[in-house]
């Protein structure tokens, strides 16, 4: 097997796992909390501290994979993701197992992260697109198969099972990935880690997660926001100031002087906070108003996967011939008719157009992130792909923890909050009254046309990218903040 194809294997079992261990407490998530006597706060934090504990790791892993070595840091990654699921498996409380959690998060993003640089490094121009594509659907479909493996396994078997699964999966890849990778870029192994501007950062994400946490489900006094708010805006201040003058900083901002990077990332930030709790909401929506089983709901959402693992790789293959930008802003385009059509679904909607819909909403996604995963992982210098690809890594999971959060803070709006905690906290097996369920599903119109308005607005960088400069990247000085000019 040629080098390249043992990459993109590697690497795609390790974000498959990764985007399955990122859902997979969604629909268990009151078994588990039952069964770890668990209050209502500490259960929204079983589903946030896998979230957060990849993102607040994230810029710093992509740092030291250009130092250390990205293959060294994934392998590593692979291996802590893997002790991380055992130490949840056999957690005895909640906070043991947020703690373990947020481990296996750490796990996670050194996976995330780094998949994406190591297939750059790997492939030809020519076929990059595809191969980021086979590798980005992959992460995609783990996190809606998490769903589904989830509603299978709580049929049959203890939730522990959830976890117990990934460890024999990740002592495989742990040992593959050792003995087959190797590093194909060379480390800049004299340049220091950037420990204030990685202290400033984790402060920034972990104050803003926690701030935007507590005030979506209303977890906390109001000063407890406030001050989350105020911590997280002095120490972005720092951060950035941190990072304009350190010579070796830890997010290199002449990344952002290249449009068709900035442009890209900042397309997936918008599109991730409105797809972000899709599933989730399909899920809710299936169970609380169609009554079907958290298995059955499992298996009504497969057309979306199917409809995604079939448009991805085909978009990144054309995307490679003819450019990326029409693909990636064509796809927002579908993606935001989706979430349109979705705001008209009524209890009495037929699964056929329910189908329709969801395949409509995976072609779009398909067709956008392996195009813009290429795009933005194409325009910089080799030497920086993995800052660029924890940046990158970054954006998207904040804008999937935001997802979730302006989703609960929306429905606060059209529906009683109690309600709401009601339906968050219990998706195994509430009874709602007829009168529940038509608030519910009016809620969830007005909550599609909102999002739709939210990835509608992705479309303008996506279109604002500039044209790609094949030579300028390599040319750009990664420490004077300077990149090339498009």
């Amino acid at each position: 097997m040629q080098y390249k194809w043992t990459v993109l294997t590697v690497t795609t079992v390790g974000v498959l796992m990764s985007g399955i261990d990122g859902r997979i407490v969604v629909i268990g998530l009151p078994v588990v909390a039952a069964a770890l006597h668990a209050d209502a706060e500490q259960a929204i934090w079983f589903t946030q501290a896998y979230t957060i504990g990849s993102t607040v790791a994230l810029l710093f892993i992509g740092r030291i994979s250009d130092t250390l070595g990205r293959v060294k840091v994934y392998n590593a990654g692979f291996a802590i993701f893997t002790v991380g699921s055992l130490l949840t498996s056999v957690s005895n409380s909640p906070d043991f197992f947020i703690a373990s959690r947020i481990f296996q998060g750490l796990g996670s993003a050194a996976l995330f992260a780094n998949s994406a640089a190591i297939i750059t490094d790997a492939f030809p121009q020519t076929e990059l697109g595809k191969a980021l594509g086979i590798n980005s659907v992959a992460y995609r479909a783990g996190s809606m198969f998490g769903l589904t493996l989830s509603g299978l396994i709580l049929t049959f078997l203890d939730w522990r099972y959830l976890f117990y699964v990934n460890i024999p999966v990740g002592i495989f890849g742990t040992l593959w990935a050792h003995r087959r990778l190797h590093e194909q870029s060379e480390p800049e192994r004299a340049a220091p880690m950037d420990w204030p501007g990685f202290v400033t950062f984790t402060l920034f994400i972990s104050a803003l997660l926690l701030c935007l946490t507590f005030a979506a489900y209303g977890v906390g006094e109001s000063d407890l926001i406030v001050s989350f708010g105020v911590l997280a805006a002095v120490s972005f201040s720092l951060f950035v100031l941190v990072e304009r003058r350190h010579p070796h900083p830890l997010l290199d901002l002449g990344l952002l002087h290249i449009r068709e990077f900035t442009g890209g990332v900042v397309a997936q930030l918008i599109n991730a906070m409105a797809w972000g709790a899709f599933i989730l909401l399909v899920s809710l929506y299936l169970q609380l108003v169609r009554g079907l089983s958290p298995l059955q709901a499992g298996i009504a959402i497969i057309p979306f996967d199917v409809a995604l693992l079939a448009v991805g790789p085909l978009s990144g293959r054309l995307s490679d011939k003819y450019g990326t930008k029409p693909f990636t802003t064509a796809g927002l385009a579908v993606v935001s008719l989706s979430l349109y059509l979705f705001s008209t679904l009524t209890p009495d909607t037929s699964f056929e157009v329910l189908v329709v819909l969801l395949v409509v909403g995976g072609a779009g996604m398909g067709l956008f992130i392996s195009p813009n995963m290429s795009s933005i992982m194409g325009s910089v210098p080799s030497h920086r792909r993995g800052v660029a690809s924890g940046l990158r890594a970054t954006f998207f999971n904040v804008g999937f923890t935001l997802s979730f959060n302006i989703v609960i803070l929306v429905l606060t709006f059209y529906l009683p909050y109690g309600l709401i905690t009601q339906i968050v906290s219990s998706v195994g097996g509430t009874t709602v009254t007829l009168a529940d369920k038509s608030m519910f599903t009016g809620a969830l119109d007005n909550l599609y046309l909102v999002l739709t308005a939210i990835n509608t607005v992705a479309i303008v960088p996506s279109l604002l990218r500039g044209p790609r400069l094949a030579a300028a990247p390599e040319l750009s000085d990664s420490n004077t903040g300077k990149g090339p000019e498009t």
